[in-house]
């Protein structure tokens, strides 16, 4: 096999997540020569437990993606730890990698995802995905019942704590960054009517004992019992790669996403972006279903367009 055919594929898909190997299970058994580049920083790696996810649902996210690797494997594609840090467009695509090698490709899947920035306050981080938590339906149902605190760093914070009072009837909502006047009258009005406990002041860490969450600790030095703390971290869209090929984004309430139409096609022919890469609310299964759009879109798109170039 010559260096050139090596580094050249009908489909590079950058991403080895849930989408990235979604569409490439698709490509792979429609008999597509299918490149994933994977940077291994998956976006639920915390997470111990992935859930709503039929036939999946509790599996640890780490299991999941070595069982899609797996499985892609079966059909001969190739995968490479590694990270897309250039691209540029024309008649084909060129993907300069971190490791210094170039692949080119006819069309690309851009399955980059977001990161998450957690609010600056001690204990956070290093509890996130276990009693540190951010979305009731990935966690919910693990913690129902337990003493909630909500960690507010914005107004839309509020629509967080009313959330999960659908799983627990003993919530506090933090004001932390949120001022009490920043409250609208509605807001007021619903916190009540769940039952939401309304805290205002800073808060300045949290309470751990025997290597679980036990509390909460305001600035002023008051301490609050709670067992699990949702906050809400700023999503950070991995968007870099799509902006240098000129592809056209919008202005969402959770950061910038590309435009795509129904089957991830952005506003770049021959570019395609799944999951977290197209927006922010995409979970595991949604993703998923997507890269799968994505992956039998790029193949009956390839073989019209061969089959439209036959003389």
């Amino acid at each position: 096999m010559t260096e050139t055919h090596r580094d050249t594929y009908e489909v590079v898909v950058i991403g080895g997540g849930a989408a990235g190997l979604s569409a490439a299970l698709v490509l792979g058994r429609a008999r597509r020569r299918t490149l994933v580049v994977d940077a291994g920083e998956p976006r639920n790696a915390p997470a111990a437990h992935m859930q709503g996810y039929l036939s999946r649902d509790g599996m640890s996210p780490a299991e999941f993606l070595a069982i899609g690797r797996a499985e892609i494997a079966r059909y001969g594609l190739e995968l490479v730890r590694d990270t897309a840090v250039d691209v540029t467009g024309g008649e084909d695509f060129a993907v300069e990698l971190a490791s210094g090698r170039t692949v080119r490709a006819r069309r690309l899947v851009v399955t980059t995802g977001l990161k998450d920035e957690l609010p600056d306050v001690p204990g956070v981080a290093e509890r996130f995905g276990r009693d540190v938590i951010h979305c009731p339906y990935c966690h919910g149902w693990e913690v129902r019942d337990q003493a909630f605190g909500v960690l507010a760093t914005s107004p839309m914070s509020v629509h967080q704590a009313l959330m999960v009072s659908q799983w627990s009837k003993d919530v506090t909502l933090f004001l932390h960054e949120v001022a009490e006047a920043d409250l609208s009258d509605d807001d007021l009005r619903r916190l009540a009517a769940a039952g939401v406990h309304v805290v205002p002041g800073e808060v300045a860490g949290l309470v751990i004992e025997d290597d679980r969450l036990t509390g909460v600790r305001l600035a002023d030095g008051s301490t609050h019992d709670r067992q699990a703390l949702f906050v809400a971290p700023r999503a950070v869209p991995q968007t870099g790669l799509l902006e240098k090929l000129g592809a056209e984004l919008q202005e969402t309430p959770f950061g910038s996403y590309p435009v795509v139409d129904a089957t991830g096609l952005t506003s770049v022919p021959g570019v395609w972006a799944a999951g977290n890469a197209m927006g922010f609310s995409e979970q595991v299964i949604n993703a998923a279903a997507g890269g799968y759009r994505a992956g039998a879109t790029i193949n009956g798109e390839l073989l019209m367009t061969d089959l439209d170039d036959t003389p």
